[in-house]
């Protein structure tokens, strides 16, 4: 009675008191196992459990409590050795499967613990405890759907059961249905308004619907339950580097790593916010830390390696970073393109650059990217057929990409073939009216077809859209020799 009134020291003097009239009393010896466990005296609860056990080696409950005990103490191989002793005196007691099950997951062994699971539902099928705990391995085991299904069965029998909705909201997060996941949270936080998982689910679906607002919302009352929770801080900063709010993103990355050092993901994603604020440095030190944390994050050296040479221009290093980035995930189309960005652009390394976007293709066939900057390094090298078929490749996965239109004008311009070059430029102006590269080179094809007034006209448009840049070309571009002297482009040169 004592220990059910949560009085466990005075009840822990009444078994000693019992037990000294009557030391064989295994019940009291189990009793007072199952109260030092209450105090978090773990290891005291096991010697109590031992000497039951040594007046009654058949005492299943004891060999139940023993391995639940032992499992506190992260001693999982002996805590399953103790509910198989259990078992072994009482098959079907469903108490003991369902720990062993829960057991079993602490060791990842997750097939096994849902075998564990099915025999205690065999024995109890309104068991929700082992419904849900069942959901849990399968969510572990990316078997969501069957998640989902333990779940369900768990609620039929335990509607307020929060923990189930909890894990269903997980696996339909992983599946990507984020509202019916918000639902299921929703569900578990009117149960316990408390239970900080689930704000910080809730949180990551509605992040993934861009939300981000309501996101920060639920990471935050995550975190109002539990302060040092860095998967909420790292989230939170992530949704405030959606909204462009970058300073105060770097504010919660730091405090994540405040109360784990050794997050790679919130290093990783502080780099990418300085990056944003121009402070590549600093990005590249946080990139840095991520690396020594985890060696073969590629993501880190793929960001490493975007700052190094989008920002500082150290371009031999960032292909380097982007190798390592490689050496750990080589079938990732996004760091061989980047790759081939780098060699192509900054470098002048044409052939090696589409060497980079051919393995960005072999894992990514209609990488629209790839085609589109492989057909520059084509161009560059005077493989104009080649490079014609790469633009048509990118067109072919996405028509509206201006930027590929406009690159396939610049090739047929070159090769002659005005007429097409324009229609190509007007393919993406009917995309992007506001591109002003296509107005000034359709104004090139038609100053080169001696059509002044539409060359004017390009040219007019070009430069309202960017004046200080088109009126320098312009003054100096060959292609408008022959109207270079007419008035009107006097004036708009001027």
């Amino acid at each position: 009675m004592l220990g059910n009134l949560g009085r466990f020291k005075e009840a822990i003097a009444s078994y000693d008191q019992a037990l000294k009239i009557k030391p064989d009393f295994h019940l009291a010896w189990n009793n007072r196992g199952y109260t030092l466990g209450n105090l978090g005296r773990f290891e005291e609860a096991i010697t109590s459990y031992d000497q039951a056990l040594k007046i009654k080696p058949d005492f299943h409950l004891a060999w139940n409590n023993r391995g639940y005990t032992l499992g506190n103490l992260g001693r999982f191989e002996e805590a399953i050795a103790s509910y198989d002793q259990a078992l072994k005196i009482k098959p079907d007691f469903h108490l003991a499967w369902n720990n062993r099950g829960y057991t079993l997951g602490n060791l990842g062994r997750f097939e096994e613990a849902i075998t564990s699971y099915d025999q205690a539902l065999k024995i109890k099928l309104d068991y929700h405890e082992a419904w849900n705990n069942r959901g849990y391995a399968l969510l572990n085991l990316e078997r969501n759907e069957e998640a989902i299904a333990s779940c369900d069965q768990a609620l039929k029998f335990q509607a307020d059961y929060h923990e189930a909705w909890y894990n269903r909201g997980v696996a339909l997060n992983n599946l990507g249905r984020n509202e019916e996941a918000i639902t299921s949270c929703d569900q578990a936080l009117k149960i316990k308004p408390d239970y900080h998982l689930a704000w910080y689910i809730r949180g990551c679906a509605l992040m993934n619907l861009e939300r981000n607002e309501e996101a920060i919302a639920s990471y935050d009352q995550a975190l109002k339950f539990k302060q040092d929770y860095h998967e909420a801080w790292n989230n939170r900063g992530y949704a405030l580097d959606e909204l462009g709010r970058n300073e105060e993103a770097i504010a919660s990355y730091d405090q994540a790593l405040k109360f784990k050092l050794d997050y790679h993901e919130a290093w990783n994603n502080r780099g990418y916010t300085l990056g944003n604020l121009g402070r590549f440095e600093e990005a590249i030190a946080s990139y840095d830390q991520a690396l020594k944390f985890k060696l073969d994050y590629h993501e880190a050296w793929c960001n490493r390696g975007i700052a190094l040479v989008g920002y500082l221009g150290r371009n031999e290093e960032a292909i380097l970073s982007f190798d390592q980035a490689l050496k750990f995930k080589p079938d990732d189309h996004l760091i061989w393109n980047n790759r081939g960005i780098v060699a192509l652009f900054n470098l002048g390394r044409n052939e090696e650059a589409i060497l980079s976007f051919d393995q960005a293709l072999k894992f990514k066939p209609n990488d629209h990217l790839a085609w589109n900057s492989r057909g520059i390094a084509l161009f560059n090298l005077g493989r104009n057929e080649e490079a014609i078929t790469s633009y048509n490749q990118a067109l072919k996965f996405k028509l509206d990409y201006h930027e590929a239109w406009n690159n396939r004008g610049i090739l047929l311009m070159n090769l002659g073939r005005n007429e097409e070059a324009i229609t190509s430029y007007d393919q993406a102006l009917k995309i992007n009216p506001d591109y002003h590269e296509a107005w000034y080179n359709k104004a090139c094809c038609y100053a080169l077809q001696g059509n002044i007034e539409q060359a004017i006209k390009n040219l007019q448009k070009a430069i309202n859209l960017s004046p200080d840049k088109w009126r320098e070309w312009a003054k100096t571009d060959s292609d408008f020799d022959g109207i270079r002297e007419d008035e009107r482009f006097q004036v708009l040169i001027q």
